[in-house]
């Protein structure tokens, strides 16, 4: 495979997530680690078939379900391996999604999770900047009470210093957070560090 036609492969993949559809297969990197987890790595059952086919995955794990051609019958993957490691990217992109994940969809002043927006610590009117820093989840109600004022001016604390988190920090609070649609063929392979019960 070329380096262009690898790419192209790469882009295709973050493009189109398979999502909770009806035997979806789970995309692990060469690793052996889902390629993220929040959202988790899928692909609908025949991307996984195709892939198989042009020799770019192996099949881990299958469903019980059979998919058939008028000349072939196979198994529909559930578990699929890339045959090429896919390198991380290290920098975490400084989105909106991005920054709730690192905030675990918590208003970091009170710790709702609902109605989020975000909150610039010192606020633009200040000098404060849009990055990593000075760049919190919180909810409606405390953005509005904090208004353009420094936190400890209004009687509210940060629960927690914000950082620019790595990919690798992102991918972990992923974890936390599994889709309603998990199948059990998946779970080995989601929670890959967790102690084995004996």
């Amino acid at each position: 495979m070329t380096v262009l036609a690898h790419l192209d492969f790469q882009a295709d993949f973050v493009q189109n997530q398979g999502g909770p559809g009806r035997f979806s297969a789970l995309v692990l990197n060469a690793d052996y680690r889902p390629l993220s987890y929040f959202p988790l790595s899928l692909w609908s059952w025949q991307d996984a078939i195709r892939a198989t086919f042009l020799d770019r995955v192996g099949v881990v794990e299958e469903y019980d379900s059979i998919a058939r051609s008028p000349s072939v019958e196979f198994k529909r993957p559930s578990v699929v391996v890339l045959k090429r490691y896919i390198k991380p990217i290290r920098r975490a992109a400084f989105t909106r999604f991005n920054l709730f994940l690192r905030d675990e969809f918590t208003c970091q002043y009170c710790g709702r999770n609902s109605e989020l927006t975000f909150d610039h610590v010192i606020p633009k009117s200040r000098g404060g900047l849009t990055e990593w820093t000075n760049v919190v989840a919180a909810c409606t109600h405390c953005n509005l009470k904090k208004g353009s004022a420094l936190p400890d001016e209004c009687g509210i604390s940060l629960r927690r210093i914000p950082m620019q988190p790595t990919s690798e920090e992102l991918l972990n609070v992923g974890r936390k957070f599994p889709p309603n649609h998990l199948h059990e063929s998946w779970l080995d392979f989601l929670y890959w560090d967790v102690e084995l019960k004996t």
